[in-house]
């Protein structure tokens, strides 16, 4: 089988700035009850996802492509650029900011607690 991404577009993501490229991979369903969201998510310069806490799941970003900062769990700001993964375990806050002047990609895997 072979399925299509699917594009949703949020603004001011989780309090954040700008508009936020979401191109679902598998959906919910499709994740069989182990996650909730497999997606590739585009910001565009300038563009974040707002710091928020994760309850009951876990989320790893895998960046792509372009340049930004993650917000982790303690409050500080690191860069990241393509290859890096940013980790967040349950009960974490995290956010992304892309600070560079091309489109940040990334692959998002939300999962739920075992």
């Amino acid at each position: 089988m072979v399925c299509r991404e699917e594009l949703t577009v949020k603004h001011e993501m989780r309090g954040g700035k700008g508009d936020v490229y979401i191109y679902h991979v598998l959906s919910a369903e499709e994740l069989m009850g182990h996650g909730t969201l497999y997606a590739r998510v585009v910001l565009p310069p300038g563009s974040s996802i707002g710091y928020h806490q994760h309850i009951g799941n876990t989320e790893p970003y895998y960046i792509l492509r372009g340049n930004g900062v993650f917000m982790d769990a303690d409050g500080s700001r690191i860069p990241v650029g393509p290859g890096d993964v940013c980790r967040i375990a349950c009960g974490e806050s995290h956010g992304m900011e892309n600070t560079g002047t091309e489109d940040m990609e990334f692959m998002a895997l939300v999962l739920n607690e075992a």
